[in-house]
């Protein structure tokens, strides 16, 4: 028997007008934890769709070769049924229904008469996946319940529930903390002792340096190279420079020709009240950011960075404001709704963008401009030749890569998504933008690009609040930077100040170093 548990060879898979996958071969030890990086559009998740079955046998050219045998999945049941289970980036979980039931969801486990579901057997299945997946939590509570991290590690359980041996995992980490984050890669070395065989895609390169036996490299649709990781740790540099085709000597792009002027946007004293939840979750926060400066926002999850942004917007209805004013270029300004803050002149980029920043099934043209119609309006009817003009200069500047304006959003990579959400909010003409995550889930060559922007962004004057929980991009491309913690300013730090202690300290509350 090969050493090698999957091998795909010579996998071609186009879309219209895109060839996504260009001959790709990439194989797979039995038993390690290989992972597969590149840049957004770079080829990963198509290559893992295809060998799950997502993209069925027919669609692509090529072979998948799993324990010896050439497979032909026709359907993510096919795969599955040979020990092959992927977890994808958007969660495949059912909130309303309980742990267990989605863990079993699909595969139930039946009482002898075959017609009923054994609950009580299935009820002691999921708990000892629970346990196995080390999740501290009860089986009967619904999904909703759990946080992000615990989510990650249901849908392990239920993968594992299907006797899985080869776990693909498309970018486990991107929205968890790092606890959550430690606590995931360990469960995955824990499972490597049983011999269960995992596939990770990660923008991380500190988790992929840490955790890989093997890295495979595409570029373009095509495999660039596999790098043996169980000796000498593979560096960060030689990873970004396959990934890229050249070497990024500085990801955080310098800012120069800095001309910070007066307050554009200040806050004082900010306290709301989340009516859902029953408690108060921001207390008298004060912040303000200057034309031409970028203000990183640094805190723990849970700490009310993206509640504070949502606030100011005016978005949430089951907000109450307690007390406080926002301030935009000295003027008081109070909004009701999204339209009101957009109006006069702030924008808000969200944390997640395919849920709420875009419109998937629609293509950039249309939301490059839905964010102000008004613009492009003649009477009450779109001008269509303006809303092109107007979508391939933002296209153009922010180097969106895409065949057309006509293509849709949801072929786009993460990264070109992200672009696209920022046209979106610099088509309303705006002073102050918030960009809450603005790099999650995007690869080291699209981060620069937005970096990039950013930096042309506040040279031309505008103001940037971004809201990171990632440490090295907050000290990185931050003038000042305010610290949150339960709801409040912890601390304030000009660019010399910050570090990533100084930071953490005053993000837990911590005394040692804050000082």
């Amino acid at each position: 028997m090969s050493e090698y548990i999957l091998e795909m060879r010579n996998i071609t898979k186009e879309f219209p007008g895109v060839k996504a996958l260009d001959d790709v071969n990439f194989k797979v030890k039995t038993g390690e934890i290989h992972c597969l990086v590149g840049e957004n559009g770079a080829g990963k998740s198509t290559l893992m769709k295809v060998l799950s079955g997502v993209h069925k046998y027919g669609s692509y050219s090529g072979d998948i070769i799993y324990n010896d045998e050439i497979c032909k999945f026709m359907s993510t049941k096919d795969s599955e049924a040979k020990g092959i289970a992927i977890i994808s980036q958007e969660l495949a979980l059912i909130p309303d229904l309980t742990i267990y039931e989605n863990i079993f969801f699909g595969h139930e486990i039946m009482n002898p008469n075959g017609k009923t579901i054994n609950w009580n057997q299935t009820i002691i299945e999921a708990d000892k996946l629970l346990k196995k997946v080390r999740l501290d939590a009860n089986c009967t509570i619904k999904v909703k319940e759990l946080g992000t991290g615990k989510q990650q590690l249901v849908e392990i359980a239920k993968a594992l529930s299907k006797n899985a041996r080869v776990l693909i995992l498309d970018e486990p980490t991107s929205s968890l903390n790092e606890d959550d984050s430690a606590n995931l890669l360990q469960l995955l070395r824990d499972l490597q002792k049983e011999g269960v065989t995992s596939v990770m895609i990660s923008h991380r390169l500190k988790e992929v340096v840490e955790i890989a036996d093997t890295i495979t490299v595409l570029r373009d649709g095509a495999t660039i190279c596999s790098m043996d990781a169980t000796g000498q740790k593979v560096p960060e540099s030689e990873i970004i420079k396959n990934m890229v085709g050249r070497e990024i000597a500085d990801i955080y792009p310098e800012r120069k020709d800095v001309n910070i002027g007066d307050v554009a946007l200040e806050i004082k004293d900010w306290s709301v009240f989340d009516l859902s939840l029953g408690r108060q979750i921001l207390d008298k926060v004060s912040l303000n950011v200057r034309k031409g400066e970028v203000v990183g926002i640094a805190g723990l999850m849970g700490a009310g960075r993206t509640e504070l942004a949502l606030s100011i917007f005016g978005n949430p209805t089951g907000y109450k404001l307690l007390e406080g004013q926002v301030y935009i270029e000295g003027k008081p300004v109070n909004f009701r709704n999204p339209a009101e803050a957009m109006n006069a002149g702030l924008a808000y980029v969200t944390e997640d963008r395919a849920r709420n920043g875009l419109i998937l099934i629609q293509d950039v043209r249309f939301n490059t401009t839905i964010s102000k119609l008004d613009k492009i309006l003649e009477g009450i009817v779109i001008n269509e030749n303006e809303e092109i003009v107007q979508a391939n200069k933002y296209k153009d500047a922010f180097n969106i890569k895409t065949p057309s304006i006509a293509q849709k959003v949801n072929n786009l990579s993460g990264g070109n998504k992200q672009k696209v959400s920022l046209a979106k909010c610099m088509f309303t003409d705006p002073k102050v933008l918030i960009l809450d995550e603005p790099t999650r889930g995007i690869d080291v060559g699209a981060k620069h690009e937005i970096y990039s922007i950013m930096n042309e962004l506040v040279k031309q004057g505008y103001s940037v609040i971004m809201i990171s929980s990632e440490l090295p991009e907050i000290l990185g491309m931050s003038d000042r930077i305010y610290v949150m913690a339960e709801g409040t300013i912890t601390g304030e730090l000009s660019r010399s100040e910050a570090s990533e202690e100084r930071i953490m300290a005053m993000a837990t509350k911590s005394e040692e170093v804050r000082n």
